[in-house]
């Protein structure tokens, strides 16, 4: 990777959109110190689909934490688009969160009491979107995602492949970098599961940055590129089936 770096003459800021230099996230607990990340090495270029592999306890949730901007490393470097996320402060962090990374979760996190709607308009709040806006790119979105007939909508009108669609075009309103998807077909039957797969290889061909963090082999298989980790470590990195040469 690096000969190819020097062979383009690209910087590594421009080539790379996340840059992880040796990452450490350390815990104390009593007297014992926990290695939740130990030495993490990681690259991801500019509209790549990866999945971040291990079972539970290996680190991929701290990981995800961090790479998310939702918490910061003991030691080491993370550079998002070239900005040192270390050096930020908390409200440079949450504004980081609103407009360069759209998180997806296993468990939706839709506001019950709000339809889809205005779910997915939610984080334009906070970027000062005037409501007729707002109500304009939410609805773009719920048909983008094949709900244009379900604005209306409350999270307990809709079902689980529903949900998750309302949350994927909710990380979409801001138009971020970067896609996060922890366990986004976890809670899922296996025919919504492979609709919202499909959704994410949709987002993929136009361009998109898309991490998913899974335990489940057979998901990560799926995405171009496979990132193991176990022991707070990276124990591999290879192209997933979906890569294709």
């Amino acid at each position: 990777m690096n000969d190819e770096i020097k062979d383009s003459g690209e910087t590594m800021s421009n080539k790379f959109l996340v840059e992880l230099s040796n990452i450490g996230k350390h815990y104390s607990n009593g007297d014992t110190e926990i290695r939740a990340l130990d030495g993490v090495d990681l690259l991801i270029e500019k509209g790549e689909f990866l999945s971040i592999l291990g079972p539970s306890g290996s680190g991929k949730s701290t990981l995800m934490n961090m790479l998310g901007c939702l918490d910061k490393p003991t030691e080491g470097e993370y550079q998002l688009d070239g900005k040192n996320v270390a050096a930020l402060s908390a409200n440079d962090l949450a504004g980081i969160r609103n407009q360069k990374i759209g998180f997806v979760f296993q468990s939706f996190n839709l506001l019950e009491y709000a339809s889809a709607l205005d779910n997915v308009a939610l984080p334009l709040v906070y970027s000062g979107i005037k409501a007729k806006e707002r109500r304009k790119r939410a609805a773009a979105l719920l048909e983008q995602v094949g709900l244009g007939d379900r604005l209306d909508h409350k999270p307990n009108q809709l079902s689980g492949g529903q949900k998750q669609r309302v949350a994927i075009a909710r990380a979409l309103v801001n138009d971020p970098q970067i896609i996060l998807a922890d366990e986004p077909t976890g809670a899922l039957d296996s025919k919504s599961g492979a609709e919202i797969e499909a959704l994410f290889n949709q987002l993929h061909a136009e361009g998109r940055t898309l991490i998913i963090v899974t335990h489940d082999n057979s998901l990560a298989e799926r995405t171009k590129r496979i990132v193991t980790i176990k022991d707070g470590k990276v124990l591999s990195d290879r192209q997933g089936q979906n890569c294709s040469t």
